[in-house]
């Protein structure tokens, strides 16, 4: 492994293998969960180090937790960042391998 930074690891969570996510991987997409406080350079950077690829571009949503009720007691589900990758021409990640 060359020049990977500890932090690219906090800053990638999880890949997203979903029914969208596969069919997005079709167009050279790939989705993954990321840290709330990740920007999209540093996003960037990080898949780039990790997966050895190039990054055209990454498009980032945050999906608000649900609000739940469980015997009475009110709780949340914690608001989860995804990252939604464009690789360039050529380059590939293939998350489901590994499952």
């Amino acid at each position: 492994m060359k020049n990977i930074d500890p932090r690219h690891y906090d800053i990638i969570v999880a890949p997203v293998v979903t029914e969208k996510a596969t069919v997005a991987s079709e167009f050279n997409k790939v989705v993954f969960k990321v840290a709330i406080k990740a920007t999209k350079p540093q996003i960037k950077e990080a898949i780039e180090k990790l997966f050895d690829v190039k990054v055209k571009s990454v498009n980032t949503l945050v999906r608000k937790g649900k609000k739940k009720v469980f015997r009475g007691n009110f709780g949340s589900q914690s608001d989860v960042k995804r990252a939604i990758v464009t690789l360039e021409e050529g380059h590939r990640i293939d998350v489901t391998t590994g499952l």
